[in-house]
């Protein structure tokens, strides 16, 4: 599988991206986890994509359960996770809410190296714009992390251009990513800037919920959508309309990275084949078309 630079100054990430956001929900052992991860490595799909809450605070331990298993594979991925949000799955806080402290954050990245079983991150990201965060103090919490060695890269997640601009305007180093929504139910980041600055900088946006959190399978105001989807498989040959989002948005010029969300192998392989099929830029409109329910104006 093709490799991508997030940035100039790196770091390398694999086309696809694997999510584990709904890790705990695969009721998987460590050894049967340990078996996914091998299987999308051999893949191609080498990037790891974590965060802090995922889980209830849990999926992260459940991957170092089975990265323990075989520390070598430490080596064949790449790791990332985020922090910045606090939520009452942990008992110490009454409601949920966001924390971009400077110890919230080196906390969090520590604990995460802890349950990960690693001892550093390749990306750290700032999971969502907090109005309590104070740029400075943000940037230091990178600076610490990264000198210290316990993170390679930092970036962003669900930042608008602004904000973005606000973090980078404090740190000695780029911002590499935003990881931000994508798909063809929500488009928002398409056309408010988001990435637009990606392209003015030259770094690539990972693209999280590519499949809506599955409503495109099931919503029925998305029928339309999923009636095009089948029929432009057909046109181009992809195996499932699953598959066509993911080539739908890879195309985007930003050259986004997709996370997958599944668990399950057939789901994985078929995503991983999405860089075969190419779209003329008619059937990506259509698509958009279909989804929004308009063309263009």
């Amino acid at each position: 599988m093709q490799r991508l630079s997030l940035h100039p100054q790196g770091p390398d990430f694999s086309r696809l991206i694997m999510g584990y956001w709904r890790l705990m929900e695969w009721q998987l052992t460590p050894a049967g986890l340990l078996d996914l991860v091998k299987f999308h490595l051999d893949l191609g799909i080498t990037t790891i994509d974590h965060a802090d809450i995922y889980g209830g605070y849990q999926c992260e331990a459940a991957f170092g359960a089975a990265l323990r298993l075989e520390p070598s594979l430490r080596d064949r991925m790449e790791v990332v996770s985020k922090c910045g949000i606090a939520l009452t799955a942990n008992p110490a806080h009454r409601l949920n809410h966001y924390n971009t402290s400077r110890e919230h954050i080196i906390a969090s990245a520590e604990r995460s190296l802890s349950n990960l079983a690693v001892d550093s991150l390749d990306l750290l990201l700032i999971h969502r714009p907090d109005p309590l965060m104070d740029a400075d103090e943000v940037a230091e919490a990178f600076v610490c992390l990264n000198e210290a060695g316990k993170i390679r890269h930092a970036g962003v997640s669900n930042f608008t251009p602004s904000q973005f601009a606000l973090l980078q305007s404090r740190l000695p180093f780029p911002l590499v990513t935003n990881q931000v929504e994508i798909s063809p139910l929500n488009q928002s980041a398409t056309l408010d800037g988001t990435l637009d600055q990606c392209q003015q900088l030259g770094i690539r946006p990972m693209a999280w919920s590519c499949l809506g959190g599955g409503r495109l399978f099931h919503a029925p105001e998305y029928a339309p959508l999923r009636q095009e989807l089948e029929t432009i498989a057909a046109e181009v040959g992809s195996e499932s309309i699953e598959q066509l989002v993911y080539a739908w948005v890879l195309m985007l010029p930003s050259r986004p990275l997709p996370i997958i969300g599944s668990g399950k192998r057939e789901r994985i392989a078929q995503a991983a084949r999405a860089t075969e099929i190419s779209l003329s830029r008619q059937q990506w409109f259509r698509i958009r078309k279909a989804a929004l329910g308009v063309d263009v104006p």
